[in-house]
């Protein structure tokens, strides 16, 4: 199948079947059905939320083009993605969730610890979209921040707690197609008030239009390059976007396209945020982009881009909203519970924790001004202690729950001396040394693992 593959009935039939939902596992992954234009539209919107726009546009108008350069890493984390891992996943067919997948190798213990990192990282990645709406719903109607935040937080709940992953879909894909025309006729029309690329070169700092200038050397660069690229890697709402598809090329292809279109997506919203500069230099927080629509685009065309900004955010805020719900309830509640949680107990379970993940988000979004530093921050909570066993399951590596626990051990007190006792030595990102530190503990201890095994086999040979 290539990108010239039509929409079949099978998909329009899954995104119309939101009513019924019975079970924890609909909720989750609804049957496992979607081909792979809808999970390249999913996945896309999904990723593609405050951070990814609002946030790089204010970035770039902050420091400039290097958070292009940064969020790139997040494309190159696709293209590893597609070829390596989600061709792999139909041997994952029984999962439903990340703490599914880590139980297959570390138990009870993998499975509990993924759920609680699980439920933090898509808290605060919600934090970062429900922030953004908060700016744009500010910035439209002249309604405070926190009002703003409550605003579309409140909406994004509601849909996401009746529908689950169903309803998530449905409108990712609706979100998916407004901003693929908005967004880029928001730069068009920009680039047209400012005079141009002539115009924005003469309107920007220089500095901006430099890969390496004085807030950012190669070190820095290379560090931020990686935070993105390791930071989201299989976080609950992209691998249960592996977990949907009908087969394992469907997934691959739709996760390959997604990693194609990010690259060019991430370079117009951080022209948007150039653009902004040039026009109206000392705008503070997100505001880039929602001055941009106002600013530039004519009243009919305002209010569509408007709508546009809006469905990035909410494309990414349900996305993780339903993941850390389906984490909390499957991982964490589930094997501690002292009985059997039935699935129709889950799924009410999962329904009633999306709004203390929201309100947790709330929080997140009130505490860090600029989103993309919620992502960054968010972070943290996740591939210093899952990634590398995560990746290790999905590609059929065989290591022992004790190889986790010393790897996820090692990757926190790696971050945690680099960060917070070093103070990131060299611009270097602590995430990054946590992920290294868990790679060589975990790496290391699974092949003392073999070695000693092999030896015992030796033994029992000889004897």
């Amino acid at each position: 199948m290539g990108l010239h593959r039509t929409l079949d009935c099978g998909d329009f039939l899954c995104l119309n079947s939101g009513r019924g939902i019975a079970t924890l596992n609909e909720y989750s992954v609804c049957r496992r059905s979607y081909g792979s234009l809808i999970i390249f539209a999913t996945l896309s919107a999904s990723f593609i939320g405050g951070g990814f726009s609002m946030g790089n546009a204010a970035k770039v108008y902050a420091i400039g083009i290097v958070s292009v350069v940064g969020l790139w890493g997040f494309s190159l984390k696709e293209f590893f993605v597609a070829m390596f891992i989600a061709p792999r996943v139909h041997h994952l067919r029984q999962c439903i969730s990340t703490g599914d997948v880590m139980a297959i190798n570390y138990g009870k213990s993998g499975r509990i610890i993924a759920g609680v990192l699980g439920v933090l990282v898509c808290t605060g990645i919600t934090g970062a979209q429900v922030g953004a709406m908060g700016a744009v719903f500010a910035q439209f109607t002249g309604v405070s921040l926190l009002t703003g935040i409550l605003i579309g937080c409140g909406i994004v709940i509601a849909y996401t707690t009746a529908g689950g992953m169903r309803a998530v879909v449905r409108t990712d894909v609706v979100q998916f197609v407004l901003l693929g025309v908005t967004i880029p006729l928001t730069l068009v029309l920009g680039l047209r008030a400012v005079g141009g690329v002539a115009g924005l070169r003469a309107g920007v700092p220089a500095g901006h239009l430099a890969l390496f200038h004085g807030q950012m050397t190669p070190m820095m660069v290379f560090s931020l390059f990686l935070s993105f690229m390791l930071g989201e890697t299989l976080v609950p709402p992209y691998l249960q976007r592996l977990l949907i598809g009908r087969n394992s090329r469907a997934t691959a292809e739709g996760t390959l396209y997604s990693a194609i279109f990010s690259v060019p997506f991430f370079a117009v919203t951080g022209l948007i945020g150039l653009v902004a500069l040039a026009l109206a230099p000392g705008l503070e927080g997100n505001a880039p982009m929602p001055f941009l629509v106002q600013h530039v685009l004519p009243v009919g065309l305002r209010g569509l881009a408007i709508a546009g900004i809006i469905s990035i955010v909410m494309s990414s805020a349900d996305s993780f909203l339903n993941a850390a719900s389906v984490a909390l309830v499957n991982d964490i509640v589930r094997p501690l519970a002292p009985r059997p949680i039935s699935e129709r107990a889950g799924l009410r379970y999962a329904r009633l924790t999306t709004l203390a993940v929201g309100l947790g988000s709330v929080w997140f979004a009130l505490s860090i001004e600029n989103v993309l530093d919620i992502l960054l921050f968010s972070y943290n909570f996740w591939a210093p202690v899952v990634l590398v066993p995560l990746v290790a399951t999905m590609l059929g590596v065989r290591a022992r729950q004790k190889t986790f626990l010393v790897g996820a051990l090692c990757g926190v007190l790696a971050l945690s001396a680099w960060h917070w006792i070093l103070r990131d030595p060299l611009g270097i990102d602590g995430l990054v040394i946590g992920v290294l530190a868990n790679f060589i503990a975990f790496g290391a201890m699974h092949q003392i693992d073999r070695s000693v095994g092999q030896a015992e086999k030796s033994c029992m040979s000889a004897g």
